[in-house]
């Protein structure tokens, strides 16, 4: 796309009509703005609208459509595949609208669309309360909700978007309303699960939960020569696991930052610290770890854990899938790729979805992926620019040598720039009802830098079966 052509006075009164402000290229602000958290991404919007409520949104949205810029709207920025920029069009930027709201009494929670959910445990845990989560403090909370929201807490209270009791949401056509059960439901039924697809969303509002503020919580690592018994034990581990506890698993660097490759168990209980030592005693027993680092744990410090090997810049391109079933030849296959990985940075890991998460009926949110199972990511990451070639191929590659054991359903906050063919498959038997949502509350397709659904005017894909996750 061309840079478009947007005179000075119309810029100047875009400017001043905002409590926010405008950049644009060459301003101070405007590299360390434009910048999202995977370095592979180097987007250059025409002009960054830093909005800081909902008439900003509203006024930067009329002003894309004017000028004919396309529009991506960014939280926290953390989506891997860049969605939150754009090449010459206009970024919402939300990311200076951060403030969250608690209200003990009800066990409720406002918050901005800009904050993380760094920002949202700090606010809440002030209270002994919380709300499903990412597992990276640096994640936005607005991605995460709507493509889903798996976190720590899953099991025992359900996704994000199952936690979401309101919205408001600036609509293509600038309108401001609010999505619940009871006002705008079908647009509520969308947003928890459906992605950035209908509207930019200013606030959201969450059910809370007591929890902490200190819970069992960490790590368990042992030798990657070990990593096939782990990987089985992980398995058997995760079959009568109560919901309380949150499991993931992989091959991964060793915390130390050698860049050593370490087989390792992150587990969590958020129920008593009795309780909780109870149940994730079998991974501190199992074998000989070189690191065991389950304890008493504040749940702000659980949800920054791995922040470090996750750091804003590094070189990303993912890979997911869920997966049919956790088999030995499927393990074997992620040893093998792991043993030929370019990067001592990249890893792959296991997430066990189940309890409250999975027992929701399919067609209760978007969200579709509603049985018992495992998520596989495959992250490759990698610092020198040179070896983009090599660190892409291998992810490819790789995911290709595992997708035999891949389910046809994909977790839509994990799909990657180019993941843009199969897009039902992240949304399931839900797509055609989406498309029709869509078609209501954009069917211009205005906001369309995003895991895409199109409105339902335009012909559906073949209507997918339940999953197989």
């Amino acid at each position: 796309m061309s840079q478009p052509q947007i005179a000075l006075s119309a810029l100047a009164k875009f400017r001043s009509s905002l409590a926010g402000s405008v950049l644009q290229p060459g301003d101070a602000d405007y590299d360390n703005v434009r910048t999202v958290f995977n370095g592979l991404i180097d987007k250059h919007p025409a002009v960054i609208a830093r909005c800081r409520n909902e008439a900003d949104i509203v006024s930067s949205i009329a002003f894309a459509r004017e000028y004919g810029l396309e529009i991506a709207v960014r939280g926290g920025g953390h989506n891997v595949g860049g969605r939150a920029s754009v090449e010459d069009g206009m970024m919402i930027d939300l990311s200076l609208m951060k403030v969250v709201s608690v209200d003990p009494a009800t066990k409720r929670a406002v918050a901005q669309g800009g904050a993380t959910w760094g920002d949202f445990n700090t606010a809440t845990q002030q209270h002994g309360l919380a709300t499903t989560g990412g597992v990276i403090s640096t994640t936005g909370i607005a991605g995460l909700t709507l493509g889903g929201g798996f976190g720590y807490l899953a099991g025992k209270y359900g996704l994000a978007c199952d936690n979401l009791v309101a919205a408001t949401v600036v609509t293509a056509a600038g309108k401001v309303v609010r999505a619940s059960l009871d006002e705008n439901p079908d647009l509520y039924w969308a947003l928890r699960g459906g992605g950035g697809n209908f509207g930019v969303v200013s606030s959201f509002e969450y059910s809370l939960h007591p929890v902490g503020p200190t819970i069992m919580a960490g790590v368990v690592a042992w030798h990657v020569s070990e990593a096939r018994e782990v990987l089985r034990f992980y398995r058997e581990f995760t079959k009568s696991c109560a919901d309380e506890v949150a499991c993931l698993a992989g091959i991964v660097p060793a915390p130390d930052g050698s860049g050593v490759k370490v087989a390792l168990i992150g587990a969590s209980h958020c129920g008593s610290l009795s309780d909780g030592e109870k149940a994730l005693r079998r991974i501190k027993e199992r074998g000989s770890p070189l690191l065991d680092a389950i304890q008493p744990t504040r749940y702000c410090e659980l949800n920054s854990m791995f922040d470090p090997a996750y750091p804003k810049g590094m070189l990303h391109y993912w890979k997911s899938s869920f997966l049919n079933v956790l088999s030995d030849d499927f393990i074997d296959t992620m040893i093998g790729n792991l043993e030929r990985c370019p990067s001592k940075d990249s890893n792959i890991f296991l997430e066990r979805w189940h309890g409250a998460a999975a027992r929701v009926p399919q067609d209760k949110t978007a969200f579709p992926h509603r049985r018992e199972g495992f998520n596989m990511a495959l992250i490759s990451q990698w610092r020198d620019t040179a070896t983009n070639p090599e660190n892409i191929a291998w992810a490819r590659e790789s995911y290709a040598a595992m997708e035999p054991f891949c389910a046809e359903a994909r977790y839509v906050n994990y799909l990657d720039q180019d993941d843009t063919s199969d897009i039902a498959g992240p949304f399931g038997s839900n797509y055609a009802r989406l498309a029709k949502i869509k078609a209501t509350w954009d069917p211009g397709n205005v906001f369309h830098l995003n895991q895409n659904i199109q409105p339902a005017s335009v012909p559906l894909p073949v209507e997918q079966p339940p999953s197989g996750f």
